[in-house]
């Protein structure tokens, strides 16, 4: 009630809504006859939960009720029984046995694949596909066009499946035109690849790709002013080989991506490469290996200098 709602009196409560205080004598008790009806409508309601009362009314007149629409309508309304609102449909987000989301345990475990969008000079688009390894970090491909289809995604797949000599075990991707278009469903399927659909509209749970995605932005796309295409493609690969091979990631013991791979290969260089994840061990190796680099750089110079 109003009364009890915003703590004002009975007589300042019965002004605002326009009522005689009598009327707040009287408490209106449930008839006895519509007990049953009550509990049938509570019954339905639970049974079948996206029904309203319209659908409810014409159970009872085929359950043998003979009862007005409007007295169900007004009992449904003072049970509180409403139809829920839907809930957008979840997409599997590719967990494993145990329930917790998919992480990468090795090398072509899984990769991710993310767009970006920039223009050249002249104000026409470029569109860019960008593949990483998520255990790795390694930055597989940056390819760059005009637009990008579906089947230009696969053959991108293709291509570095072609170069590495092995197929990823998961894909993870948003749910873009491209990336659930048949094309690319059936290119999975034949090549026995799962998909891992993060939630619409959730790019954190993408986070490695989003996170190159920012580093291509501010180091490239935010840096550079590309007049054609081909100047494009040339500078993002130019920056992809140096992001590889110089750039000291955190999350791998300040190793680039490419060292830390080929330290991951010689430590499980045996017949089961990928029966084990890693331990932290390979990421302090990682860390020692770029500090004996530095050191040996530093004293090749100082012979130089000599």
């Amino acid at each position: 009630m109003l009364q009890d709602r915003l703590g004002l009196s009975e007589r300042r409560a019965c002004r605002v809504a326009g009522q005689p205080r009598s009327t707040q004598r009287h408490h209106p008790t449930p008839a006895p006859e519509d007990q049953a009806l009550r509990a049938c409508l509570r019954e339905i309601s639970a049974d079948k939960p996206r029904w309203g009362y319209r659908r409810a009314h014409a159970r009872l007149l085929q359950e043998g009720w003979s009862v007005n629409r409007k007295r169900v309508q007004r009992l449904w309304r003072e049970e509180g029984l409403r139809v829920p609102k839907r809930k957008a449909k979840r997409r599997r987000l590719g967990g494993n046995e145990n329930g917790k989301r998919l992480r990468a345990e090795h090398p072509n475990h899984v990769w991710a694949l993310d767009f970006q969008s920039d223009e050249t000079a002249d104000g026409r688009q470029l569109r860019l596909l960008n593949v990483i390894d998520e255990f790795t970090r390694e930055a597989l491909a940056i390819d760059c066009e005009r637009s990008i289809t579906s089947e230009y995604t696969v053959a991108v797949l293709e291509r570095l499946t072609a170069l590495r000599g092995v197929a990823p075990e998961h894909i993870r991707c948003d749910n873009g035109p491209e990336l659930i278009a048949h094309a690319l469903r059936d290119w999975c399927r034949f090549s026995s690849i799962a998909t891992a659909y993060i939630e619409p509209g959730s790019p954190w749970q993408n986070p490695f790709v989003e996170s190159f995605n920012g580093r291509v932005r501010d180091e490239v796309l935010d840096v550079e002013l590309f007049h054609t295409l081909a100047e494009a493609r040339v500078i993002l690969a130019d920056w992809r080989a140096a992001y590889n091979t110089e750039h000291p990631h955190s999350a791998l013991g300040m190793a680039p991506p490419a060292r830390f791979a080929a330290l991951w290969r010689e430590q499980h260089a045996g017949p089961t490469p990928h029966s084990t994840r890693p331990t932290g061990s390979l990421r302090e190796a990682s860390a020692r290996a770029t500090t004996v680099q530095a050191d040996t750089d530093h004293k090749l110079s100082l012979r130089m200098d000599r």
